[in-house]
């Protein structure tokens, strides 16, 4: 594809409006925009350019959607040929070439022993949506109601996966402890600490006064990003799908934002080896397009046809860039490459806790990393009596990345966790970019006179 010289920048009273009328007009939901107040006009790779002319690294990734960062020649160049091809580009849910090449590349992709018995269901757009439609397929298959979910979960901001992420009522969900070595609910973290998060469980499960029947199915994710970065251990992994497996409680791996290669393999679930009976998939998949899928074991295939529809299920456009996303991923082993570079970013990151004492704790696995800052100066709280987080020196920190070029979120219980989520086509150079930049960052937070602590005092 042809390359064209960049516009020129706006005029800095264009940009200004723009976000005035944003502010104006868009509802008081809006998230990103209230923290990173930025004009995108242009985006190639990892860099992000504004309509004001400033060009910043983006480890957002539009949350991990853009697993080749932003205008991929190889998905630029698939979407150009569908656009071209005169194809339909809504189809609802027909057959097509352009889906058929999709299942065909994702199916590729997924375990083998998965892969051979499973089906496919294509959902709304997002990844909310499938993982409300994986919830209703395991109450269709079972014919139970309840749910397993995680303390520090996040699935969806519609109404069952919210409840299922802790962030609304529903007593059909049974909410368990997630194993941490930062902040454990048992104050021990380690072996022991996913130890007794197992045998928790298998209580729940057991104990015939535990208030807690058959559920439908258990939902867990490999790694928790928006709970703040907390990698699942592999032995507890596979604790839980024995644990279900016995118990005949299908086991929902949430992949939205594992998958594709973030965590150092194509699947998160396959660190650990196993094999769960529903996988939710959305984000990367649609190679920074809306498609949100779910794979299941044949067995569970037991809907009446309508049984779960959703209008823009046929996304033509979404399907071949996420196809050319897939597939170039896999090619190019850009799941390996994640896991080495998430190695020494981590490696990085870790050492400058020794000049930086408000980081807490540095974690992640592959490019999916978190920086938990916190208050050292604070008493220790918790079971492990581990340092206070400290919500406003992250805000302080964000904002200084920003300053400085660097586009990070936050996220963590307390919203104190500094996420990087980088393409994955990221450069070892770029890769120091954005660890100096986030140290530089640090330390200005740190050094900022009227910064409080999330105790209120003044330092």
């Amino acid at each position: 594809m042809a390359v064209t010289e960049p516009a020129p920048a706006a005029p800095p009273e264009a940009h200004e409006g723009i976000l005035r009328r944003q502010a104006m007009r868009e509802s008081a939901a809006r998230t990103y925009a209230r923290s990173l107040p930025i004009v995108p006009v242009r985006a190639r790779g990892l860099t992000i350019e504004g309509a004001d002319g400033r060009r910043y690294l983006d480890c957002l990734s539009g949350a991990g959607t853009l697993a080749l960062g932003h205008n991929h020649p190889v998905v630029l160049e698939a979407i150009k040929k569908v656009l071209d091809s005169g194809a339909p580009l809504h189809v609802l849910d027909l057959a097509t070439p352009v889906k058929d090449a999709f299942t065909t590349e994702l199916f590729a992709t997924l375990p083998r022993e998965f892969a051979d018995d499973a089906r496919i269901q294509f959902c709304g757009p997002a990844g909310t949506d499938a993982v409300e439609a994986a919830f209703k397929l395991v109450r269709a298959a079972t014919g139970r109601s309840g749910l397993l979910a995680f303390t520090g979960a996040y699935h969806g901001m519609t109404e069952g996966a919210l409840a299922a992420s802790g962030g609304a009522e529903d007593v059909r969900v049974t909410r368990l402890p997630f194993p941490q070595d930062y902040r454990c609910p048992f104050g021990i973290g380690g072996e022991r600490g996913a130890e007794i998060s197992a045998r928790w469980t298998e209580s729940v499960l057991d104990d015939p006064k535990s208030g807690t029947r058959a559920p439908a199915g258990m939902i867990l994710e490999p790694v928790q990003g928006e709970g703040g970065v907390n990698p699942a251990p592999d032995d507890w992994m596979r604790r839980m799908r024995e644990i279900t497996a016995s118990r005949s409680i299908p086991l929902i791996a949430d992949e939205v934002q594992t998958g594709v290669g973030r965590t150092g393999a194509f699947w998160a679930v396959e660190h650990s080896g196993i094999v769960p009976d529903v996988m939710v998939l959305s984000k990367a998949i649609g190679g920074s397009l809306p498609l949100a899928v779910i794979v299941y074991r044949s067995a569970l295939d037991t809907w009446q046809p309508g049984a779960h529809a959703g209008t823009f299920r046929g996304n033509q456009l979404a399907m071949a860039a996420g196809t050319a996303t897939l597939a170039h991923v896999r090619e190019n082993r850009l799941d390996e490459r994640a896991g080495i570079l998430g190695a020494r970013m981590l490696a990085s990151l870790r050492a400058l806790a020794g000049d930086h004492p408000c980081i807490g704790d540095v974690r992640g696995r592959g490019l999916m990393i978190g920086v938990e800052l916190v208050d050292p100066e604070a008493a220790p709280v918790g079971a492990g009596r581990e340092a206070p987080p400290d919500p406003v020196l992250a805000v302080a920190v964000q904002q200084e990345c920003l300053r400085r070029g660097l586009i990070v979120e936050l996220g963590g219980r307390h919203s104190t966790v500094v996420r990087l989520l980088p393409p994955l086509t990221l450069t070892d150079e770029q890769a120091t970019a954005v660890v100096d930049r986030l140290a530089d960052a640090m330390a200005a937070a740190e050094r900022s006179p009227h910064r409080r602590t999330a105790t209120g005092s003044i330092r």
